[in-house]
């Protein structure tokens, strides 16, 4: 595969004063002639950014949708206006209703009603395609589909629910992950690993044994990680000698610091316009 550029389009923290943040995120991928936008942050953000970026959103070819929370697709609705003849990728579960109840009342954290029913229009008409199993999107370029929770100390990384009467746990079935080949390794792209990052990478290398995670980056979620998931998180990294780290968005700032501290210069910060090529 030829170089492969990525663009953070949305993510919770910019350093760039033309830029803006927002807790979501939102990634653009370049790879020979073919453009992925992954995900589509909470708001119609990405468009601005993309624009002070110098990226055109309508030349998109794919959309590729980690999960369905609403700070990874709110800024969808606009994206397939602006980009009709992009194909999109989503886990079924991506359309079920959502909920979470990280400040104590219920809030719906799913896509609203009019995007299920666009979405499922999308599946009705081939330009929608559901990805529970793997799923290539272009050559070199795969979706990891539904990720076995194997591990044994990871969690989804908060109270989600499919009701708002919390009777249905969201066990978020939905969470997938991307990943690129490159001649340095496979790169994986992460919405938020509410799967777990290490029960992702285990199942990447189930699919992919004979290749090696020479990247990873987004979100981690292990911001409401214990010390000991975060410390068996690290020891899993370094088994898989993961030579970049970029975490972003719902990674957390102990857990962040920490893989600073025990990667140094293999991590990246990975804020809005931050640029990796491969």
């Amino acid at each position: 595969m030829a170089d492969i550029q990525i663009t953070v389009l949305v993510e919770d923290t910019v350093h760039r004063s033309a830029l803006r943040a927002e807790h979501g995120l939102s990634l653009w991928i370049e790879t020979d002639d073919k453009r992925i936008l992954f995900d589509t942050g909470q708001s119609d953000l990405l468009l601005h950014n993309a624009r002070v970026l110098g990226i055109d959103i309508a030349q998109a070819d794919a959309i590729v949708l980690s999960h369905g929370h609403c700070d990874h697709v709110g800024g969808l609705n606009r994206v397939l206006d602006l980009a009709p003849q992009a194909s999109i990728y989503l886990h079924p579960m991506v359309l079920e209703p959502k909920f979470s109840f990280s400040s104590g009342a219920p809030r719906e954290a799913g896509v609203t009603s009019a995007l299920r029913n666009r979405l499922l229009d999308q599946i009705k008409n081939g330009t929608g395609t559901y990805t529970a199993v793997k799923t290539s999107v272009l050559p070199g370029v795969t979706i990891t589909g539904q990720i076995p929770r194997v591990s044994g100390f990871e969690d989804t990384g908060g109270a989600f629910f499919l009701d708002a009467n919390r009777t249905k746990t969201d066990e978020l079935l939905d969470d997938q992950a991307l990943y690129l080949e490159s001649n340095e390794g496979l790169i994986v792209i992460l919405g938020c690993a509410h799967a777990g990052v290490v029960n992702t990478l285990e199942h990447i290398r189930q699919m992919e044994p004979d290749k090696r995670v020479h990247t990873i980056l987004g979100g981690m979620h292990l911001v409401k990680a214990d010390q000991t998931r975060i410390e068996k998180t690290i020891g899993a990294f370094r088994r898989f000698d993961i030579e970049r780290i970029g975490p972003a968005h719902c990674t957390g700032e102990s857990a962040t610091r920490q893989l600073w501290n025990a990667f140094g210069n293999r991590c990246f910060l990975c804020c809005v316009g931050t640029q990796v090529s491969i």
